[in-house]
């Protein structure tokens, strides 16, 4: 996943889920640059340089980041039901095929409900208009 906004206007900004491909095949090449970070004397004592690719392993990500996202596999935990306006929504919706979603219930509940926040302001703003 990356970290920072490299190119916005090419779809790399914070958040973008990517691949590592070894070898070639059908797919954008994109060039991802090495940060240096250094810390001058007058900061630290002793002189401190860090250098770092704007990238991380990412096995999964909240539901904001995987707005806008195709995924092929989805799990959901709703241990906690989600908490903001079409979350629920967005967290169905990036799964490729309907099949791949797995959703994890709290056990002590014997149903597969959990609640959809829904602003029914926003909703009657919309019909308004």
């Amino acid at each position: 996943m990356l970290l920072w906004n490299l190119d916005p206007s090419h779809g790399l900004h914070n958040g973008t889920c990517m691949f590592l491909v070894v070898q070639g095949g059908d797919c954008d090449i994109v060039l991802i640059p090495c940060m240096s970070l250094d810390a001058n004397k007058e900061e630290f004592t002793v002189p401190l340089c860090c250098h770092q690719f704007p990238v991380c392993l990412a096995f999964a990500m909240a539901i904001n980041k995987s707005q806008g996202q195709s995924v092929q596999h989805v799990g959901l935990d709703l241990h906690t039901p989600v908490f903001s306006h079409g979350q629920l929504y967005v967290a169905l919706s990036c799964c490729t095929h309907p099949h791949n979603i797995k959703v994890i219930f709290p056990q002590d509940q014997n149903t597969t409900k959990t609640t959809n926040v829904v602003f029914t302001e926003v909703l009657r703003g919309l019909i308004e208009v």
